[in-house]
């Protein structure tokens, strides 16, 4: 696992002159959280990183941006009412991340759920989900994690103005294709560390 979070937490902590059993109760979590946390075994999740921003007066965002480049392994979904979409779908996003943990959903709220318990770096999502709609599960996957990337994927253009007034990174169109997965990771509000070979030209 990259060390970068690891290593500043534990010197926003030092810088301090925090103990982990006293930063742990600033954050209310036990010190072998902090510990473990420092020593790159676990990362905190979304509610904690605000915690340990708030406790430390840094901006929000860029402890963010330091765990999810912390993720060697990031999780990546893909939410879209269409069953043959969806596997086609994750096949392609298998061939650009291989070292992603790659899950899809019909409904959306199986992906907030999952979202609940699981770290997302990357979302892409169809915009309209039988009753449901993309846009409000971009809304909703975002407050969950503010750092989550969304990109929508859809087979109808007129939707763009729409997607763009959400905090998507992007917007596809149907079918997915692997060189467009590939150049939206380029444009990302928060990048993660993926191995797809798309910084290598």
């Amino acid at each position: 696992m990259n060390n970068t979070f690891a290593r500043t937490l534990r010197q926003l902590r030092e810088g301090r002159g925090l103990s982990q059993k006293q930063l742990g109760e600033k954050v209310y979590v036990n010190h072998t959280t902090i510990a473990r946390w420092e020593n790159a075994s676990r990362l905190p999740d979304a509610t904690m990183i605000i915690r340990l921003a708030k406790c430390f007066g840094v901006d929000i965002n860029s402890l963010f941006q330091l765990a999810a480049q912390s993720e060697e392994n990031p999780n990546v979904i893909m939410v879209d009412d269409s069953k043959i979409i969806l596997s086609d779908g994750l096949a392609v996003l298998g061939e650009v991340m291989p070292n992603a943990t790659i899950t899809g959903f019909i409904w959306p709220l199986e992906a907030i759920e999952y979202a609940k318990k699981n770290r997302i770096a990357l979302a892409i999502l169809d915009i309209e989900l039988g009753t449901a709609s993309g846009l409000d599960l971009c809304h909703t996957l975002t407050e969950i994690n503010p750092c989550t990337n969304i990109v929508f994927l859809t087979a109808y253009a007129n939707y763009s103005l729409d997607a763009w007034k959400t905090e998507a990174s992007g917007f596809m169109l149907k079918p997915l294709i692997a060189e467009n997965v590939k150049e939206q990771l380029k444009k990302l509000r928060y990048p993660f560390l993926c191995d797809t070979g798309v910084g290598d030209n």
